[in-house]
């Protein structure tokens, strides 16, 4: 079941990210960051309870984590180009 809510949150954080990318606004940020905090402590759970292999899975995390943050960043650029 957490597996399943963990794939869940990194789904939404992907399509919020994205969706923040194209229509940046300050008040989606914190759904962002919200969502990718949320992926990065379920999966820190899931590692630990099962005993997972790190490499393998800080690799897919860290993967995760620079497209999550790497929207974050375009938008952070837009919505900066929109405030000149």
């Amino acid at each position: 079941m957490i597996l399943l809510t963990h794939i869940l949150i990194a789904v939404a954080s992907l399509i919020s990210t994205t969706w923040l990318a194209f229509t940046p606004s300050k008040a989606k940020f914190y759904t962002s960051y919200a969502l990718i905090g949320l992926t990065l402590a379920s999966g820190t759970y899931l590692v630990i309870s099962l005993h997972a292999p790190m490499l393998k899975t800080c690799l897919t995390g860290l993967v995760y984590l620079s497209v999550a943050v790497g929207g974050v960043v375009v938008a952070h650029y837009r919505l900066a180009r929109q405030e000149d």
